[in-house]
């Protein structure tokens, strides 16, 4: 029977019935092409999950007691295909119990099977694909269910919005639409770039995070490290941009390769799941007991609440 929960919190928030959200683990590293390790992401991040504190002061919330199931891993690795079937049936299933639906690989290519889920179930939908790379080969090394072609389909199939990329095959320019493709090298000196990206989403958003996105020199533990990455409070401040101003259905996160030497990536990845969560339910009144005893207790020292609301 498991009794293992997510980020250790109590039974009561981790039952599948009571919980607004269910996390997804896909321990697959069938397809990579370099550093391998990226099936040992989702414990690595588990685990860094287990020692993370669960009150967010920047939203002065505790987003577990929404609820968050820890469902089985998918564990199907007979061939990328199988893989990304079984993450598909199984993402569509939760999504079809009226869960918010969360994923953490594994290798990019298990997004194949989220993204697909997703766009069946919700119309005009946007993926916002965070990322170094533009992985948008057809296919690659004799199948189109490899990393490299992890947003293909969702460039045929959906609103494709590509931030952060500085790693690409020429031949991905004939797919990629360049009107929607944010470059790291362009995004450093346009401070723009968030508002024009989510001006070009539509209402309904799936996230796909490559933690590859992110700058090495703050979360060095990924299969494919690119320099010139996104740095921590950027970050922040466009994923929170988007979630204020779209209905997010659903991410995934992809790409932690786990050092044994170097934890501090597992902790980013832990951390910035959480804080996806936090923003996602920001306006749920589920804290309103917690929250007013709170503001009480600074109202009498003369204090505000560190973050007004008209801020979000």
């Amino acid at each position: 029977m498991k009794t293992k929960t997510y980020a250790g919190i109590p039974e009561e928030y981790a039952k599948l019935d009571q919980s607004k959200i269910v996390l997804i683990p896909v321990p697959y590293d069938g397809t990579s092409t370099w550093q391998k390790g990226a099936d040992k992401g989702p414990e690595a991040f588990l685990q860094a999950s287990e020692n993370m504190e669960l009150y967010d002061i920047e939203t002065d919330t505790e987003v577990y007691k929404q609820g968050v199931f820890l469902a089985d891993a998918i564990t199907e690795n007979s061939s990328p295909e199988a893989m990304v079937a079984a993450v598909h049936d199984i993402t569509k299933k939760y999504i079809k119990k009226n869960k918010f639906v969360t994923i953490f690989g594994g290798e990019h290519s298990v997004s194949i099977g989220t993204i697909r889920a997703f766009n069946e179930m919700f119309p005009s939908l946007t993926v916002l694909h965070i990322d170094a790379h533009a992985d948008l080969r057809k296919s690659y090394e004799g199948s189109s269910c490899n990393h490299a072609c992890a947003v293909y389909e969702a460039s045929q199939n959906a609103n494709l919005i590509q931030v952060g990329i500085r790693s690409m095959d020429i031949s991905e320019t004939s797919v990629m639409d360049f009107d929607k493709t944010y470059f790291a090298h362009d995004m450093a000196t346009d401070d723009s770039w968030m508002e024009s990206a989510i001006d070009q989403m539509t209402e309904h958003v799936f996230i796909t995070f490559d933690l590859d996105a992110l700058d090495p020199s703050i979360l060095p533990s990924t299969g494919t490290p690119e320099p010139g990455g996104l740095l921590w409070y950027e970050t922040l401040d466009f994923l929170k941009q988007v979630f204020e101003e779209k209905n997010v259905v659903g991410f995934d996160i992809v790409e932690l390769c786990p050092n044994s030497k170097e934890k501090s990536s597992d902790f980013l990845a832990a951390k910035l799941y959480y804080k996806m969560l936090s923003y996602k339910f920001l306006d749920s009144n589920e804290n309103d007991d917690f929250d007013n005893a709170y503001q009480e207790k600074y109202n009498k020292k003369g204090f505000s609440k560190f973050v007004e609301e008209d801020e979000y």
